[in-house]
């Protein structure tokens, strides 16, 4: 099994998909005007519009409803990202700390109020441990 995508269901697609390009520094393609991602090495992040969740049922899936899940990329200087998104982030959680397990990281909320974490790993552990990832 490989873990292929994570999708988040929004009202406002572009103004999220906005977002995600200012985040990540991509361009999202955009296969339908309800749906787009971002394609990355590891892992895709897929947006859609809440219109697409009828297509998985009624009442499924609600937008702007989560505080479950975190979003996490690895970055490589996370103070530097903190000084480049500071301006267009409007919801910080934390501002860059290291963690007790060795990762450098900063948490934000995106403008559905989802929970992104830029992270880098600095400890010589950390760093083994993400080693070939």
């Amino acid at each position: 099994m490989n873990f292929v995508s994570i999708r988040i269901i929004t009202d406002d697609i572009d103004r999220l998909v906005e977002f995600y390009e200012q985040v990540t520094g991509m361009t999202a393609e955009r296969p339908a005007p309800v749906f787009a991602e971002f394609v990355m090495p590891t892992c895709t992040l897929a947006i859609g519009h809440s219109k697409t969740a009828q297509l998985f049922g009624a009442d499924s899936v609600v937008a702007g409803n989560n505080r479950t899940v975190i979003m996490e990329f690895r970055v490589n200087d996370v103070d530097a990202e903190y000084v480049r998104l500071k301006p267009l982030v409007g919801d910080w959680v934390q501002e860059p700390t290291t963690m007790p397990w060795g990762n450098r990281s900063m948490l934000f909320r995106d403008p559905d109020g989802n929970l992104v974490n830029l992270f880098q790993p600095v400890t010589e552990d950390a760093v083994k441990r993400f080693e070939g990832r």
